[in-house]
């Protein structure tokens, strides 16, 4: 058989970073993706709505259209499981390994071999579940899912038909303030296990292919969403919070590059007030948030613009990929119907039963969901750009929540993670895990500023300091000498100085110059070296510069 398919079969090593190889039933779609050293940003900004025509007038007239027509969208997202071995065998599996390292007869699909279930699946499956408010399946099963392709080396892959683990829950977001803001809450249709397959890599000239089974047999867990969403922003946003989602939960990594979260976007348009759907389309292919949003908008774009030609017959249900150098879908294949797979239950696999005893005892170990900290964080006092900022990294709103429980300032403490903290682990590519400085010292350095114990501007001195290299804050202050000094007398011998030494100046303010207040505080902490108290030296200041002579 597998001499039909391929005129060639190399079992050399392939290099897949940094681009990931993103398999989609019947294509092979390549995704390169930026590197994340970061998950500070919390969403990428969309680009403008692509036109399907690049004439003016027919711009317009489509814009005109639009007004008419509204657009229903559902996602289908697959999560990657982060269990330490495959769904039914005892493989590991790593990403980036060298291929065909990671196989064995269960998952290379090689007659008499019988699956075992990974219970680390079911475990992990509950808890999106409940993650996602829905009602959980007490007594579920396996089904097998007819199709050939290459790289499914059994020939069906083993999923969840009739009786998924997870039916009717919703999710609940907040859109970024530059996308209008506000909140939405979109329901979830259905959550199941299923088993992923492996990875082709063609050659250049298309002679030949190469086969890397290392991911067959890999679990997942597939997240059908209701058609709830309306545009490209709430559809890229939605997916941006089930990766948080499962991020927090520890259940997956969530990373698009590797093919962790992988999203299929369906999506028709219907006259405005029309209850029956539109033909339903397919997008695959879409490798980041910023590509779902894009992606959809043009597709709406294109429909609306058959529907306002009268020739949305030519809207078919088929499946489309998303071309990011062309900025357009294209047409990859009819789209096959439930008939085609020829489900029926998996004869190796016997049912799961779960207990409410196991339910609760999962439903009791889950963390504070984003959701729920977004809420949090509003009591406190936070906006919501501080909110959203703050609740997208769990690693962030950890560091976050332990410098508040040390006794920082809430808003403080906002404001040194949003912006000194944020824009070093930017410039220097950090995980907010990888910096030196800790939650008790950025705790210290606050209460250290706001007692007058140093100034702010050596407190940002410090700051990258403890970045960088750590330490702590008392040790720092001593070892340099920084203690800020209150001492009238003394703050009051370097502005007579000062003054002294800038006659014409002096002479320029009181001549109405006063903006010159700034060059004499500044010419003062430089001979303070810093250290100067900044409200009692202005306060000074103003006293000898408005003094008469």
């Amino acid at each position: 058989m597998a001499s039909t398919i391929f005129r060639s079969l190399h079992s050399h090593p392939f290099l897949f970073h940094p681009t990931a190889l993103i398999r989609r039933k019947d294509v092979i779609l390549y995704c390169t993706m930026r590197s994340a050293q970061t998950q500070m940003a919390t969403q990428e900004k969309v680009k403008p709505q692509v036109k399907v025509s690049p004439h003016s007038t027919q711009s317009k007239a489509l814009e005109k259209a639009a007004k008419d027509y509204e657009a229903v969208i559902g996602i289908e997202t697959h999560v990657q499981l982060n269990t330490l071995t495959k769904a039914f065998c005892s493989c590991p599996y790593n990403y980036g390994s060298p291929p065909n390292t990671s196989v064995c007869p269960i998952c290379m699909g090689l007659p008499g071999a019988l699956p075992v279930l990974n219970l680390k699946v079911i475990e992990s499956a509950v808890k999106v579940g409940l993650a996602l408010n829905c009602k959980l399946s007490l007594n579920s099963k396996f089904d097998r899912k007819q199709y050939f392709y290459p790289d499914l080396p059994k020939g069906y892959q083993i999923s969840q038909f009739d009786v998924p683990i997870a039916t009717s829950g919703y999710i609940d977001l907040d859109l970024p303030l530059e996308f209008g803001g506000g909140h939405r809450k979109f329901g979830i249709t259905r959550v199941h296990m299923e088993e992923d397959a492996g990875k082709l890599l063609h050659s250049e000239g298309g002679s030949y292919s190469q086969v890397d089974l290392n991911r067959a047999g890999v679990p997942l867990l597939e997240i059908v969403s209701e058609p709830d969403m309306r545009n490209g922003i709430e559809a890229a946003e939605y997916a941006a919070e089930l990766q948080r989602l499962v991020r927090y939960l520890g259940v997956s990594n969530g990373n698009m590059q590797e093919g962790s979260l992988r999203c299929d976007v369906n999506i028709s348009v219907r006259p405005i007030g029309q209850l029956q759907f539109g033909t339903k389309v397919e997008i695959k292919n879409l490798n980041s948030f910023s590509s779902v949003s894009r992606a959809i908008d043009y597709e709406i774009s294109r429909q609306v613009l058959l529907h306002s030609q009268g020739q949305d017959k030519e809207i078919v249900q088929e499946t489309r990929l998303w071309e990011e150098g062309a900025q357009k879908t294209v047409t990859m294949r009819k789209k096959e119907g439930l008939a085609d797979y020829r489900y029926f239950p998996e004869p190796d696999l016997p049912g799961v039963f779960l207990t409410t005893d196991y339910v609760d005892g999962i439903r009791n170990s889950l963390p504070e969901l984003p959701e729920t900290k977004r809420r949090r964080y509003e009591k406190m006092g936070l906006s919501m750009q501080d909110v959203l900022f703050l609740a997208n990294d769990m690693n962030v709103a950890e560091f976050f929540d332990t410098t508040i429980t040390k006794g920082a300032d809430v808003k403080l403490a906002t404001n040194w993670i949003m912006g000194d903290i944020a824009a070093y682990m930017k410039n220097e590519k950090l995980t907010i895990n990888e910096i030196k400085l800790t939650p008790q010292e950025l705790a210290e350095l606050i209460a250290s500023i706001k007692d007058g114990t140093i100034s702010g501007k050596i407190g940002k001195e410090i700051l990258f300091e403890l970045l960088a290299k750590g330490g702590t804050v008392k040790g720092l202050i001593e070892a340099k000498d920084l203690v800020q000094i209150v001492d009238p007398a003394e703050i009051e011998k370097w502005v007579e100085k000062v003054l002294s030494e800038n006659p014409k100046q002096l002479e320029q303010y009181r001549g109405g110059k006063t903006k010159l207040q700034g060059y004499f505080a500044g010419q003062v902490m430089k001979l303070s070296k810093g250290k100067a108290n900044p409200g009692l030296l202005n306060k000074i200041l103003l006293e000898k510069l408005n003094a008469k002579s």
